[in-house]
């Protein structure tokens, strides 16, 4: 019986405006962008609309940006004039925002609305390489700022019947971020980076009891409080591994960039 149930994906969404501007070396971002350009094809059908857990939106509640239409929120410092002009005029779903708040509410979780807040640079940059003609709805979710992988996992569970409904759900951040070891830079990979690489992928793939409760102490995994120092943008795969019911995660891309290994990862 055909079905509109689409994967839910966690993507790594560079560093800044990474993907429009020069960096050095030239062609660090390279693999990632292409990766990102692809995410329609990677998905195996164009969603009907959004939903993006960014890592760059913690709130004390789970909050929902219920815009109509949406502004972009540059919250990135230091970088060239020019990628404060980006443009992205992407429209918002009211009616799935409201959906998202109800569904949340229903799960037990604290929820609140944001009709004023832009869509940061973790929605904006990824997708506008996915969908550069903005024709797809978004909504964002955050974070709640307790960053508690017991209660990120839980408002996966309880937004993963939306996949039915030809809604992706995204989360955007980086599978390894630690500042301090990513200045250091190097043309391969920081050891630290391939031992939580390794842990996640054999995480992503385990039957969905044992991936959630390995994911719940993601910190004593190997090179994982190394890895994420502060954990905001490891939490929106949380979301995306509870919105994946019973589905297997598998890894979808993986590049050395700036000394680390980043990867993607998608279920179902």
């Amino acid at each position: 019986m055909p079905t509109d149930k689409l994967p839910t994906v966690f993507v790594p969404h560079g560093a800044g405006p990474c993907f429009f501007m020069d960096w050095e070396p030239a062609g660090t971002w390279d693999p990632m962008e292409s990766w990102l350009r692809s995410l329609v094809v990677q998905v195996g059908k164009a969603p009907r609309a959004l939903l993006v857990i960014s890592a760059h939106w913690e709130a004390d509640t789970f909050s929902v940006n219920t815009r109509a239409d949406h502004e972009l929120l540059y919250d990135y410092y230091g970088f060239p004039e020019h990628t404060y002009r980006i443009t992205w005029p992407a429209r918002g779903d009211p009616a799935l925002a409201a959906d998202v708040l109800q569904r949340l509410e229903k799960a037990g979780l604290e929820t609140s609305e944001d009709a004023q807040r832009g869509l940061d640079h973790g929605v904006f940059i990824p997708m506008k390489l996915a969908f550069p003609d903005a024709e797809v709805p978004v909504v964002q979710l955050s974070l709640r700022s307790s960053l508690d992988p017991r209660e990120h996992l839980a408002a996966g569970r309880a937004l993963e019947p939306l996949r039915d409904q030809g809604v992706l759900i995204a989360g955007s951040g980086m599978s390894f971020h630690n500042m301090e070891r990513l200045r250091r830079g190097g043309s391969t990979a920081d050891p630290v980076s391939q031992k939580f690489d390794a842990w996640l992928e054999e995480t992503v793939d385990l039957p969905r009891d044992r991936r959630e409760g390995r994911l719940l102490e993601w910190d004593t995994a190997p090179g994982g409080r190394a890895s994420h120092p502060a954990e905001e943008h490891l939490i929106p795969l949380h979301v995306v591994a509870g919105a994946a019911g019973d589905d297997p995660g598998r890894k979808v891309f993986s590049d050395t960039v700036i000394g680390s290994t980043q990867s993607a990862f998608m279920f179902g």
